[in-house]
């Protein structure tokens, strides 16, 4: 392991000096490239040099005698240990990128449709308590206030890292608004998040797109524009089809549907590969798992139970309010305990 650790450290000396060389930002590709690669190594690095003087300390305690300076520069090491261990475990190739999270209605009519922006208002809670960034694409409101879906950008640093497992179908166990009885109904609102893509990611061909223009409509289907300002791009080769009306200009309409559209073209491909790879072990970081229910909110008990992981909390208010760190974090360390395992 410290062959390796010390070859890392040369490379990642090699990106410094490439990043002090002006020549480098005339190829923007290579100057993001050996950046990121500059950041995933300054954590190994510096938990490996750390390691080396600690390795050191041991040394000259045991020449000296020194017992308790030794038995503590041994615990330092064993602990640095471990923390390589799951530093050197392979990266996700999308830890460096934002998010465009995508919230749909899914069943229970108008009451999953509700459901979706109390998700989308804890994410952007969850947001703003992680210091990130956030801003809506496209929204398509529902008769009753809710969303039959609403598509945003997340920008920050670790975001895919602690988003990338919210992706799923959602489940909420409530009364319903429209309830007249006070029984509890069963809803569900699906949510995916896709690693945003650079168009040096993902090269569209202007001629495989199809692009319609029309009006925007609000709730009900009644026109909100007087100008053909909303946008639908359909991707020929795939299928895929990306539609955006809230700007009022038919450019920024555009640019946001193209924005989605690479996301949506890279997490394919990213799927397509990582089925290849292995059916078996696809997971929303691989692109599928969206069969079952990945979390359920019960209103009544004031529960969150997240099905992946066995994990209960009676925080539900706190969650809705964004704390989703008790679930991000559990969730993350089983991603990196699966991955010691080999699973």
């Amino acid at each position: 392991m410290l062959e390796r650790l010390a070859g890392l450290e040369e490379e990642y000396e090699d990106t410094l000096r490439r990043l002090s060389d002006p020549k480098l930002f005339g190829d923007q590709r290579a100057a993001r490239d050996v950046s990121r690669r500059q950041k995933q190594l300054e954590p190994v690095v510096d938990a490996y040099r750390q390691y080396v003087a600690a390795l050191g300390d041991l040394e000259a305690a045991r020449e000296l005698g020194m017992r308790d300076e030794a038995d503590e520069a041994e615990a330092r090491m064993a602990e640095l240990e471990e923390q390589l261990e799951v530093l050197l475990l392979p990266s996700d190739p999308n830890d460096d990128k934002n998010v465009i999270v995508e919230i749909r209605g899914a069943e229970g009519g108008e009451e999953a449709n509700l459901f979706a922006r109390d998700l989308f208002e804890m994410y952007q809670r969850y947001a703003e308590r992680m210091h990130w960034k956030s801003e809506v694409l496209g929204v398509d409101h529902s008769d009753m206030g809710g969303f039959n879906e609403v598509v945003f950008l997340v920008k920050g640093d670790g975001v895919w890292s602690h988003m990338k497992h919210e992706g799923g179908p959602h489940r909420v166990q409530r009364v319903p608004v429209t309830e007249s009885q006070g029984r509890i109904h069963t809803s569900s609102a699906t949510v995916t998040v896709l690693p945003e893509a650079e168009e040096v990611d993902v090269h569209i061909d202007p001629n495989d797109l199809k692009i319609d223009v029309y009006r925007s409509t609000g709730p009900g289907g009644q026109s909100v524009n007087t100008t053909d300002s909303a946008v639908r791009i359909t991707h020929v080769p795939t299928g895929i089809v990306v539609a955006m009306q809230d700007e009022k200009s038919q450019i920024q309409n555009r640019a946001k549907a193209l924005q989605v559209l690479r996301a949506r073209l890279l997490k394919a491909e990213q799927d397509r590969q990582a089925a290849e790879l292995s059916a078996e072990r696809r997971s929303q970081v691989g692109g599928g798992g969206r069969s079952e229910k990945i979390r359920t909110y019960n209103y009544k008990e004031n529960r969150v139970t997240d099905h992946r992981i066995g994990k209960t909390s009676y925080n539900l208010d706190r969650v809705l309010a964004g704390d989703l760190d008790e679930f991000a974090e559990a969730l993350m360390a089983d991603e990196r305990a699966r991955q010691l395992r080999g699973d």
